[in-house]
C-alpha cells in the first residue's frame, strides 16, 4: 500500500510499505476519507509539542472493514466506520471513571503513532465506530472534530434556550456552535474574520459578530450570555472569557495555548463562575454526533471548506493547506 510520511518538518514522501495484519482484537480497515487537523498543519511545520519523526500523521477518518482479527465478534468484513483515534489504557483512574477521553497514558492515532495518511489502517475494535448508510464517507471522517465539539458541549451542560456565546469559528467552534444549536440553545459565534462570519451564515444560518467593533450584549437582548465556549487557542481571548459571562455563567475552554492565562480574580468570583476545560472526546460524544449527522442536524459542509487527492497531497500540502488563508477545514479522499 502507499503511506505518506512526514519524515522531518517540511518534507512528505510517498512510500510503498506492506499492508497491515490485524492483531487477534484490530480490525483492518480499507481508508476512505481523511481529515486534516490543526495537529497534521503544526506536525509538519514542525510546531508541534513532544513530536517525533518519521510519523505518518492523520487521526480523523472513515473507512471499510476489510479484515478482522482472530478475536474480533462485533464488527464484519465490509461495514463501514468511522476512527476513534483516542487508544486509553482502560486502566487508570481517569479511564475507570469512564474520562477515556484523558486516560494517563493515551495514544493518539496520527499523533503518538502512525496515523491514517495511508491506504489501509489496522486499529483496535474499540476505536472504531458504526456508520449510518446516510452518512457519508466524508462527513464520516469529520465525526472527530464535531466529537471535540459535542464533548466540549456536553461539559458546558447546555440546556434549551440557553444563552451560548462560541469565541472563535475555526472547525472546532463551529461544531460547537451547531451541536449546542441542535440541542435547543441560542447561539451566537464571535469572530474577528469577516470570511468566516459569511460562512457561519450561509452554513450555519446563525448570527454572528466581530467581538473587537460589537458587543455580545446586542445579541442577547441587552444581557451577556449564560455560557461561553472558547474555542480560539488565543490567550488575549481566553484571559476575557469571564468578562464574556453574566453572573452564575460557565465558561469552557476548548481551545488551548502554550503558556499562563491570567483571569481577574475579583470578577471571577463575584460572578461565581465555572471554568471546565475539556479535551478529546468520548465514545458517547462520538456517538451523539453520528446520530446527529444520520438525523441531518449536522452536516460537513458546517466546516468543510476544501477537499484533496491522497496522491496529489505531498506536491500541494505546503500551498494549499499549510499557506491557505481561506482554509477553515480540509479533507483528503481515496481512490
Amino acid at each position: 500500500m502507499k503511506a505518506l510520511i512526514c519524515n522531518k518538518p517540511f518534507e512528505f514522501s510517498y512510500q510503498n510499505v506492506d499492508i497491515p495484519t490485524p492483531k487477534e482484537d484490530q480490525v483492518l480497515l480499507k481508508v476512505s476519507a481523511v481529515g486534516i487537523c490543526g495537529t497534521d498543519i503544526h506536525a509538519f511545520a514542525g510546531n508541534q509539542p513532544f513530536f517525533t519523526y518519521p510519523r505518518i500523521l492523520g487521526h480523523e477518518a472513515s473507512g471499510t472493514i476489510t479484515a478482522i482479527g482472530n478475536n474480533v465478534t462485533n464488527w464484519k468484513v465490509g461495514q463501514r466506520v468511522a476512527l476513534i483515534p483516542y487508544v486509553s489504557c482502560d486502566q487508570c483512574d481517569a479511564c475507570r471513571s469512564g474520562k477515556t477521553n484523558c486516560c494517563e497514558k493515551i495514544s493518539v492515532i496520527g499523533v503518538h503513532e502512525d496515523g491514517c495518511f495511508r491506504e489501509y489502517l489496522s486499529v483496535p475494535e474499540k476505536n472504531i465506530l458504526a456508520i449510518d448508510d446516510n452518512v457519508d464517507d466524508i462527513s464520516a471522517a469529520l465525526i472527530e472534530p464535531f466529537s471535540i465539539s459535542a464533548h466540549a458541549v456536553r461539559r458546558a451542560n447546555i440546556q434549551p434556550h440557553d444563552d451560548v456565546l462560541v469565541v472563535g469559528a475555526g472547525p472546532i467552534g463551529l461544531g460547537a456552535a451547531a451541536i449546542a444549536a441542535a440541542d435547543g440553545a441560542n447561539v451566537v459565534i464571535a469572530d474577528t474574520s469577516a470570511e468566516r462570519r459569511q460562512h457561519i451564515e450561509q452554513q450555519l444560518k446563525l448570527p454572528s459578530f466581530d467581538p473587537i467593533t460589537e458587543k455580545a450584549e446586542n445579541y442577547f437582548n441587552g444581557k451577556l450570555p449564560l455560557v461561553v465556549i472558547d474555542a480560539t487557542g488565543n490567550q488575549k481571548a481566553m484571559n476575557n472569557a469571564v468578562n464574556l459571562i453574566r453572573h452564575g455563567g460557565r465558561i469552557v475552554f476548548v481551545g488551548l495555548f502554550k503558556g499562563d492565562f491570567s483571569i481577574s480574580d475579583p470578577d471571577f468570583h463575584k460572578k461565581e463562575t465555572t471554568l471546565l476545560g475539556s479535551r478529546n472526546a468520548t465514545y458517547e460524544d462520538f456517538s451523539k454526533v453520528q446520530q446527529l449527522m444520520a438525523q441531518k442536524k449536522l452536516s460537513a459542509s458546517m466546516m468543510l471548506t476544501h477537499t484533496f487527492d491522497f496522491e496529489q497531497l505531498a506536491e500541494i500540502y505546503a500551498e494549499q493547506v499549510v499557506n491557505n488563508k481561506s482554509l477553515i477545514k480540509s479533507v483528503i479522499t481515496f481512490k
